[in-house]
């Protein structure tokens, strides 16, 4: 795919230093009203901010870190790559899992992924907004293909945040949480979010569409969008965390998960993410709805199910918002 003029100009100017107008157009085989006219593209399409003087030409105010095939693809095994069709890196899409919806694999066994730079139309769960900052985060989109009924699929998303949690802790990440059923925090912060989108046939075969943010280095003007308390990776790590690194990581602990999730579903997955839930044990509350359940959590059923246990015994739930309940421990 050919690089367009803004995304060449984009390269050029990702160090955060400052490049000269007339450097800029020879390079790219434009005039300097042309990188002028791309230069103000990027501030106002994504959000770029831009210093402009005379004499020194443009930089970004802040360096980015750009996400890169090849160095993606140097944190992949051969197993990783022979079960993907593809990995595309787009600039812009309204979300990288409606991309993924539209070209799904064709084989059961395998996956496409879809990354990109920039969301414009980006989706949490319960039809929330996810803030998608240019070239500061995550957002990953694995689409894979299950020979199993889409029922049986329900607690794919848990599968999704052990992979997540782990690709954190393969780069030296630690203190992060999952909570259920498909969160990742920090001290109580949300730093990434999952969702999961299933089609198919009621009895299978299956495609599941797993959406991925992951806040990296989260500007501030976009970040005051945002309306949950949260964190990124930047304010709980001393060195910066490469995002072709964590994009290459993530990829491989998904491709792993959703190969062993065939196999035989979330259960021998379960361990895993009792590694990282630190709810369990504890009281808790459940809001799904207009109701709320309170009761001691005391683990996750093989199909995904939260079990709480009370006065009226034990339940099992698949939807809510769960939330410690103050001075609660079993």
């Amino acid at each position: 795919m050919t690089a367009t003029v803004s995304e060449e100009l984009l390269q050029l100017l990702a160090d955060g230093r400052f490049h000269s107008g007339q450097q800029l157009a020879q390079y790219l085989g434009v005039s300097r009203t042309a990188v002028w006219k791309q230069v103000k593209r990027l501030e106002s399409d994504y959000g770029l901010a831009m210093h402009a003087v005379r004499g020194r030409g443009y930089r970004l105010v802040a360096p980015l870190d750009l996400l890169s095939l090849s160095q993606i693809r140097d944190h992949l095994n051969a197993e990783t790559l022979a079960q993907l069709d593809k990995i595309v890196i787009l600039t812009c899409t309204p979300s990288t899992n409606a991309s993924a919806s539209a070209d799904l694999p064709g084989k059961s066994g395998s996956g496409r992924v879809w990354l990109a730079e920039h969301q414009t139309a980006g989706r949490g769960r319960r039809g929330r907004d996810w803030i998608s900052a240019f070239g500061a985060n995550i957002y990953l989109s694995l689409a894979w293909r299950f020979d199993m009924p889409m029922s049986q699929l329900s607690a794919l998303s848990l599968a999704a945040g052990v992979a997540t949690a782990e690709s954190l802790h393969d780069l030296g990440i630690q203190g992060h949480t999952l909570k259920w059923p498909n969160d990742l925090l920090v001290d109580g912060l949300k730093l990434a979010g999952i969702l999961v989108e299933v089609s198919g046939e009621a009895g299978g075969p299956a495609t599941a569409v797993i959406g991925i943010g992951i806040n990296v280095r989260m500007p501030a003007a976009p970040g005051a969008r945002i309306d949950q308390p949260w964190t990124d990776l930047a304010s709980v790590v001393h060195e910066p965390i490469s995002r072709n690194a964590l994009a290459g990581n993530l990829i491989r602990r998904l491709v792993e998960v959703c190969s062993a999730f065939a196999v035989a579903g979330i259960a021998p997955l379960l361990k895993r993410w009792q590694t990282f839930d630190k709810l369990l044990g504890r009281q808790v509350r459940l809001h799904s709805g207009d109701t709320c359940i309170e009761g001691l959590y005391v683990g996750i059923a093989e199909t995904g199910a939260l079990i709480l246990e009370n006065d009226s015994g034990r339940t099992e739930h698949h939807a809510g918002e769960v939330s410690l309940r103050t001075g609660g421990r079993h």
